[in-house]
């Protein structure tokens, strides 16, 4: 089955009474502008996505008919999770990630980071808040751009 365009995401749209079916992505996948990839059912999925605004995320719908529907949903991932104190340590926190060229990702008064050994390190020895856990990161601070490989 081959995907062109997203059609909507599940918080806004009519499931009615349709299978649904789930792509399974990494969060790093969700910029990728071609993606080959299996549904939970089976389906073999090839996803050719052009124009602006067709990143992928958690709870897009790429397929749908009268019987099912296809969800993008993506998996946990080991993460870094910051919790700032203060406006201060955010910024602080965001420019060291930003140093690292690090992707960053914000949700609950937390910052998520997919895992990497010498970083967490590097926040633990600032003395920032910082624990390890499986965390979806779905809201990016900056929108990726679009990978095409």
């Amino acid at each position: 089955m081959r995907i062109t365009e997203k059609i909507g995401n599940v918080n806004f749209f009519n499931i009615n009474n349709r299978k649904i079916d789930y792509l399974m992505l990494e969060w790093h996948e969700t910029n990728k502008m071609s993606l080959r990839k299996q549904t939970i059912a089976g389906l073999n999925v090839v996803i050719e996505l052009a124009g602006e605004n067709q990143l992928l995320a958690d709870g897009d719908i790429i397929y749908e008919d009268d019987f099912k529907i296809i969800i993008i949903e993506l998996n946990e991932c080991d993460a870094i999770v910051l919790r700032p104190k203060s406006m201060l340590e955010m910024g602080r926190i965001c420019n060291e990630i930003g140093e690292k060229q690090q992707q960053v990702f914000y949700q609950s008064d937390e910052l998520l980071i997919a895992f990497e050994a010498s970083l967490f390190r590097s926040f633990s020895t600032a003395g920032y808040d910082i624990s390890r856990g499986k965390r979806k990161l779905v809201t990016p601070l900056l929108k990726p751009k679009p990978n095409f490989s």
